[in-house]
Formats: structure tokens, C-alpha cells, sequence
């Protein structure tokens, strides 16, 4: 069983391998090309068009992969079909259920690499290729800020020694609400045009800071050239205006991590599995809409098993006669299976936010039914082919 192990390792990963390679030689020059406008701003050129192309390429590998792995698949297991080779496997003792036990090993390790790259190796290189292009585009300023404007919330309880306290007047142990407003984002956490609103449980205005500069900390927020306004709540009415005062450097606690700063002004698409998770709890906590970050973060943790799916739906083109068509007619069908496929899987994000489905059921969805649709078709071939 090792042999045929080896021998079918071999021939789908190398089929995997050059499908994969093709596809990011495609998409690299279709990247290219459309880099080629941008040439000759600031710093650019071509070399840097080039690199920065190539940077691209793991985030392009992780959403091409699985209809890399359906096509080389099918590739594979039509060859052997037609060559007989898969027909002297079943001969010497290779049944339904050890093929599909091979396939999903194969599935498995393709899944594993597909996450890796989705949660590590993507993100950082597209960080690094937006990094370069905005460097180089803008003449060599690297604190250029390179996001806009965003919107925050976040709830905590006031603590001893809070660097506000005697400004507002605020007790420890009593609950505040920040609305925080971030004008840019640039390299490396920095915040630029951070405005503070805070209130109290009952939505009274109590603290307002207008900071030029801010850095992102794990527990705390680095404010410079800070203006603050404080108010002081009467009996009945909001309260009174308390005079200004100016800070050269505030450290304002808070429970806004990076990861979180980071979620709000980057695509979802382009972030973590634990980014994400992070990011729809801090929604949650924070009573806003967190729907498409909980849709997001269920289609990024199970976009890997989509390799699973993919062997699942390739494995039955080994059980098909060699008369039902060449392996051309074969590969075409996989590549609409693939690109139903994709189109299905958007199209149930997109419905899970207008019908307002559960996160996870909108998620699965198009993966459960190709896998339902592949196995149904692999028990119907052995049965009756």
C-alpha cells in the first residue's frame, strides 16, 4: 500500500504544483501590467513594480489554492483513469474507501498549508508590499499615513490612578464609554487626529480629547500634543463646560489592542482567524453590528477544509470510463465545478447578511453541499459503474 500511496501522492501533487504555478504566473502578470501605470511616481520603478508584485503572490496563492487543488485533482485521478492505472489499483485491492482515506489525507495537509498561508504568510507579505508601494510612491516618506478615517467604541471601568482623574473629576470603579475617532493610520500603530469622546452610563458627555498624534500600546494609548475638555454634570442638565487644559504627552488607558485598531481600518478579507475572532468579541462587548465580522471570520476558518471538498468532488473523475471523455472534457468540468464553486460561496455571504442567517450556518453552507453533492456522486459510480 505504500506503492500506490506513493504513486498517487506523486502524481496528484505534482498535477496540484503545476496548476497552482500557472495560475500566479497569470495572476503576477495581470498585476504587473496594471502596475506599470503607477511606474514613475516618487521612488517607483519597475524593479519595485516587479517586487511588488511578487509580494503579492501568497495572498493570490491562498485564494486560488483550492480550485488549484479541484483541478490538479481531477487531472490526476482522469489520467490514471484513462491510462487503466487506476483500474489495476482497484484490481489489486484498492477500494471506495481506502481511495477516499488517501485522497483525504492529501486533502488534510493541502487544508493545513492553506491556513497557514491565510493567517501568516499572506498578511505579512501584503503588508510588506503595501508598505513598499506607499514608501517608495510618496518619495521615500515612511510615516506617510496609509488608511483613513474610522470610527471606534470601547466600555471600561475607571481605575486608581487614572491619568484623568483629577482633570474630570471621576471616581474609581465607575463605568465610562469612549467614542473615539481616528483620522489616519500609518506605519507601525500610529494614529494620527485622535479624538476621545467620553460618557457616562447615562450618555452624558463627560471628557472630550483631541490628541495630534497617538501610539497603539497592548493597555494603553501613547497621546501627544493633547487638548482636553472636561464637563461637569449638574443635578438635572448635561452639565458645565470645565476650563481646557493642554498636555505635551497622556498615557490613556484602554482596551483597544492593535489587532483591533488594525481590524477596523483593513479589509476583513485581509485579516487574521484570530483577528477576526478578536475583533467581532470586541464588537459583541461593545453592543455594534457584528455580523459580517462573525460571516468573515467563519468563511476564513473554514476556507481551508474547501481543499478537502475539492479532493471530495475530484475523486468520482477516477471512476468515470475512459469513453465518458477525454481528460480535457474532464479538467473543463472541474474548472466550472470550481468556479460554481466560488460563486456559490459568495453568494451565501452575501444572503446571510441580507437574511440575517447565523454566522456559521452562512459559512458552511456551500461547503456541505458540494461535499454532500461529491459523495453522492462517488457512492452512485461504485454502485453502478
Amino acid at each position: 500500500m505504500k506503492t500506490v500511496r506513493r504513486l498517487l501522492f506523486a502524481d496528484v501533487l505534482g498535477a496540484v504544483a503545476f496548476v497552482a504555478i500557472a495560475f500566479l504566473a497569470l495572476f503576477y502578470f495581470i498585476d504587473f501590467v496594471d502596475e506599470i501605470e503607477s511606474v514613475g511616481q516618487g521612488l517607483y520603478r519597475i524593479q519595485h513594480a516587479a517586487l511588488y508584485c511578487l509580494l503579492l503572490l501568497p495572498g493570490h496563492f491562498y485564494e486560488l489554492f483550492p480550485i488549484a487543488v479541484l483541478i490538479g485533482t481531477i487531472y490526476a485521478m482522469a489520467r490514471l483513469a484513462q491510462s487503466s492505472e487506476f483500474t489495476i489499483l482497484r484490481t489489486a485491492g484498492l477500494g471506495p474507501g481506502r481511495a477516499l482515506s488517501l485522497l483525504t489525507q492529501l486533502g488534510l495537509a493541502f487544508a493545513a498549508l492553506t491556513f497557514v498561508v491565510g493567517d501568516y504568510v499572506g498578511p505579512y507579505f501584503d503588508a510588506k508590499a503595501s508598505q513598499l508601494r506607499t514608501t517608495l510612491r510618496s518619495g521615500g516618506l515612511g510615516g506617510q499615513a496609509s488608511s483613513g478615517s474610522a470610527w471606534l467604541k470601547d466600555r471600561r471601568v475607571v481605575e486608581d490612578g487614572d491619568p484623568l482623574g483629577a482633570i474630570a473629576g471621576r471616581e474609581p470603579g465607575r463605568e465610562v464609554f469612549d467614542s473615539i475617532y481616528v483620522g489616519s493610520v500609518g506605519p507601525g500603530g500610529k494614529l494620527g487626529d485622535v479624538r476621545i469622546y467620553e460618557f457616562d452610563a447615562d450618555g452624558r458627555l463627560l471628557l472630550q480629547l483631541a490628541a495630534a498624534t497617538a501610539q497603539v500600546g497592548g493597555d494603553a494609548w501613547t497621546l501627544r500634543d493633547v487638548r482636553v475638555a472636561s464637563w461637569q454634570p449638574d443635578s438635572g442638565t448635561a452639565g458645565a463646560l470645565a476650563p481646557g487644559r493642554r498636555i505635551e504627552e497622556l498615557t490613556w488607558p484602554t482596551r483597544l489592542s492593535p489587532a483591533v485598531v488594525g481590524a477596523v481600518v483593513s479589509p476583513l478579507k485581509s485579516m487574521s482567524t484570530v483577528n477576526l475572532f478578536r475583533y467581532m468579541n470586541h464588537l459583541s462587548q461593545n453592543e455594534q453590528a457584528a455580523q459580517r465580522p462573525e460571516i468573515q471570520f467563519w468563511k476564513k476558518a473554514l476556507y481551508p477544509l474547501a481543499c478537502l471538498v475539492m479532493v471530495g468532488l475530484a475523486l468520482p473523475f477516477a471512476y468515470l470510463h475512459a469513453r465518458s471523455g477525454g481528460i480535457s472534457v474532464k479538467v473543463f468540468g472541474g474548472i466550472l465545478l470550481g468556479i460554481s464553486f466560488v460563486l456559490l460561496n459568495n453568494v451565501s455571504t452575501h444572503l446571510g447578511l441580507l437574511r440575517d442567517w447565523t454566522p456559521w450556518i452562512a459559512a458552511a453552507a456551500p461547503g456541505a453541499f458540494y461535499m454532500l453533492l461529491s459523495m453522492a456522486a462517488f457512492s452512485w459510480l461504485v454502485r453502478f459503474r
